[in-house]
């Protein structure tokens, strides 16, 4: 599998600035929102981001004029690393580069869910996101079909919505997730 640009990356890459010190600003404000978002949900204080962050509002501001920007900025960003690490995994055993994106996507889908409070699924960053995920990982499982390790009775967006739904669930701890999501997955392996 070769790399690809996905559409979402080029969402990416035009927000980013170029001088060195923006781009780490901007990059710190991405990851203390993610993590801001995961905890705390769409309502996350902007003041507490920046201060993960280490930066000032007003630097902020300035990456994220509106709470809209920020939200779809950590959503592409975030889709953007699942279709990174779908090219990463490529040359894998296809059942092994299937799970390494999984739970890649599990993740991804813990800052989905802060950021679908506050952006409506229609909006044009959802459809590139969607196309890109979908061009990153369906190739994956596809492959995994053919290997014979993936059930042919699926889809691809079969699985995505399993693993949402699961993902979607509360649970006590990342561990238990991860134990669920395990016995779902064992259902989606072929047996020989």
């Amino acid at each position: 599998m070769t790399a690809q640009p996905f559409p979402v990356s080029e969402i990416v890459a035009s927000r980013r600035p170029h001088r060195k010190d923006a781009a780490r600003n901007y990059d710190a404000l991405l990851a203390a929102a993610r993590d801001a978002f995961a905890e705390h949900g769409a309502e996350a204080s902007l003041e507490d981001i920046a201060r993960r962050a280490g930066v000032g509002i007003g630097t902020l501001y300035r990456n994220f004029p509106t709470r809209r920007h920020l939200f779809e900025s950590v959503y592409a960003d975030e889709v953007n690393a699942l279709c990174r690490v779908a090219v990463e995994v490529a040359d894998r055993d296809p059942w092994e580069a299937l799970i390494a994106w999984l739970d890649r996507f599990a993740g991804y889908m813990v800052t989905k869910r802060a950021v679908r409070e506050a952006l409506n699924d229609e909006s044009e960053i959802f459809a590139a996101c969607r196309e890109s995920m979908y061009a990153a990982g369906g190739p994956l499982f596809e492959r995994a079909q053919k290997a014979g390790e993936a059930r042919a009775d699926m889809d691809f967006s079969d699985l995505v919505r399993m693993v949402a739904g699961i993902t979607g669930t509360a649970f006590d701890d990342d561990a238990q997730r991860d134990r669920v999501l395990s016995v779902a997955l064992d259902g989606v392996r072929a047996r020989h």
